[in-house]
């Protein structure tokens, strides 16, 4: 190993050690680390996009932020230049978790590929079943969530 691989490898296994915990209970991640040594959120689909253009982009790793603990990709420079600025208001709601499983009190995973923008607001879901019965009462679930997710914010997936 070259000294400057060794190096990198050396400070990479530093920053993990000093690394907060992760926030697992509070936020739907992938399972695995990223080059920053923190789990991936959104399933690695760039949040700012959804928001200012209405549209599911993959992120890319060399536009990565790390908020909270949780490493979020974006398209481009700007998408995380967005994010950083302004990080509340891009972030999924309810941690990246199922929107609709919240409302019940659990915590599902929340698949980008069903999402909805609500009043500028990012809901993901663990279905398109599950999409479609959100679809039939927005309201209610987005009520439901929003009282749901102060009191099973903290709390693991497998305690719901």
């Amino acid at each position: 190993m070259k000294k400057t691989a060794l190096a990198a490898t050396l400070t990479l296994f530093a920053s993990l050690a000093a690394a907060p915990a992760f926030a697992e209970d509070e936020y739907n991640v992938s399972t695995g680390l990223t080059a920053a040594g923190t789990p991936l959120g959104l399933h690695g689909v760039d949040p700012v996009a959804f928001l200012d253009i209405g549209n599911r982009i993959e992120g890319r790793a060399e536009h990565a932020a790390v908020h909270d603990g949780v490493t979020y990709y974006f398209a481009t420079a700007a998408n995380r230049a967005a994010f950083e600025a302004s990080p509340a208001r891009y972030l999924p709601q309810n941690g990246g978790f199922c929107t609709y499983g919240v409302s019940v009190g659990k915590k599902f995973d929340g698949d980008p590929q069903y999402a909805a923008v609500i009043d500028d607001r990012l809901y993901v879901f663990l279905s398109e079943e599950i999409f479609h019965a959100f679809l039939a009462d927005r309201e209610t679930t987005i009520s439901r969530a929003a009282d749901n997710w102060p009191r099973i914010r903290e709390t693991p997936a497998e305690d719901l």
